[in-house]
C-alpha cells in the first residue's frame, strides 16, 4: 500500500501545530518505550511474563512507523506466514533472504531463533545498521539460473544428491543443489518453518532458487523431531521456483496458496515412506 501524506489546510495552523505534535508525542513514546525495554527491570519481567513486549518487536515497531519502505509480500501473503508462525512460536525459524521485511519476521518469532540466510555480505551490513538484533549469514550459492533445467535433469545421476535417502547438505561439494557451506547452527538446528524469498533469480547469471529449494526438501525429510516442517516458497509465478517447488517440495504436500506464495506441510521421511519408497524420489 502506497504512503498517502494528509496536509492539513494552510489556513488552519492550530490543526498543523495539533498534527506535529502527535506525531512528535507518538514517536517519543516509541523511543521511550524502546529505551524501557532494553533495561534490566524490563528484561527480568519480560522473563516472567510470555506476553510481555520484547526489544525486537519495539524496534520493528518504531522502524515500520518510521519508515517509508514497506516489505515486497502482499498483506495477504504476509498474513499466511503469520499466521502459521503464531501458532509455532517461538520456533526455529529459517529465512532464505534478508531485506526491508527482516525485522518483521523476526518481531514475529521474538523468543525463538530466526536465523536469515543472505548472498550479499554488503547486504548484510546495510541492513543491520538500522536492525542490529538480527541474526544473518552470507550464503555462497554455487548455481546459476541459466543451469536450472540442466540441474533439474542431472540431479539423480549424482550419487550425493539422490536419492533423498542419502542425499546430505554439510560438506557436499559434489551436489551443487547442496548448500554445502552453511554454518554449522544451521545444520545442527531442525528447523521448524522454512521461507524461501532468495536468492535472486531473474536474471541468467543470477543464483536462482534451486539450491535452497533443494536444500530445505532435504532438511526438511531428515526431520528427527515431531510434527511437519512448514515451507513457505514466494515468486511461484516465475517458472523455475515453480519446477523445482513440483519436484522437491511436492504438490500432495502444498496446503495452501495465496498470491505469488506456496505453503507446503513436509513430514520426515521415516513418517510417510515404507522399505525402498525414498529411493523412489522426493515426492
Amino acid at each position: 500500500m502506497k504512503n498517502r501524506r494528509f496536509l492539513p489546510d494552510n489556513n488552519n495552523p492550530c490543526l498543523l501545530l495539533v498534527l506535529l505534535s502527535g506525531l512528535i508525542g507518538g514517536e517519543f513514546l516509541i523511543i521511550v518505550f524502546l529505551r524501557a525495554a532494553d533495561s534490566p527491570l524490563t528484561h527480568s519481567a519480560a522473563s516472567t511474563s510470555p506476553l510481555a513486549t520484547t526489544p525486537i518487536q519495539l524496534r520493528a515497531i518504531l522502524h515500520y512507523a518510521t519508515s517509508p519502505v514497506v516489505p515486497q509480500q502482499t498483506l495477504d501473503e504476509i498474513t499466511l506466514s503469520f499466521d502459521v508462525l503464531r501458532s509455532l512460536s517461538p520456533c526455529n525459524f529459517l529465512v532464505f533472504g534478508l531485506g526491508h521485511d527482516s525485522l518483521m519476521w523476526a518481531s514475529f518469532n521474538p523468543r525463538g531463533n530466526t536465523l536469515f540466510l543472505e548472498e550479499d555480505p554488503r547486504w548484510i551490513q546495510s541492513i543491520l545498521k538500522n536492525a542490529p538484533d538480527l541474526q544473518a549469514h552470507t550464503v555462497n550459492y554455487r548455481t546459476k539460473l541459466s543451469e536450472s533445467k540442466a540441474l533439474l535433469k542431472s540431479y539423480k545421476s549424482e550419487p550425493d544428491c539422490f536419492p533423498p535417502d542419502k542425499a546430505f547438505l554439510k560438506n557436499n561439494d559434489k551436489c551443487r543443489l547442496a548448500l554445502s557451506g552453511l554454518p554449522n547452527e544451521v545444520y545442527d538446528k531442525e528447523w521448524d518453518m522454512i521461507m524461501i524469498d532468495a536468492p535472486r533469480g531473474w536474471f541468467a547469471e543470477a543464483p536462482g532458487r534451486m539450491a535452497a529449494i533443494y536444500s530445505a526438501a532435504v532438511m526438511a525429510r531428515k526431520r528427527k523431531g515431531s510434527g511437519v516442517t512448514h515451507v513457505f516458497l514466494h515468486d511461484v509465478d516465475r517458472r523455475v521456483e515453480k519446477a523445482y517447488a513440483k519436484e522437491f517440495l511436492c504438490r500432495k504436500y502444498l496446503v495452501k496458496g495465496v498470491g505469488r506464495l506456496w505453503h507446503f506441510e513436509i513430514p520426515p521421511a521415516a513418517n510417510v515412506s515404507g522399505e525402498g519408497r525414498e529411493s523412489a524420489g522426493f515426492c
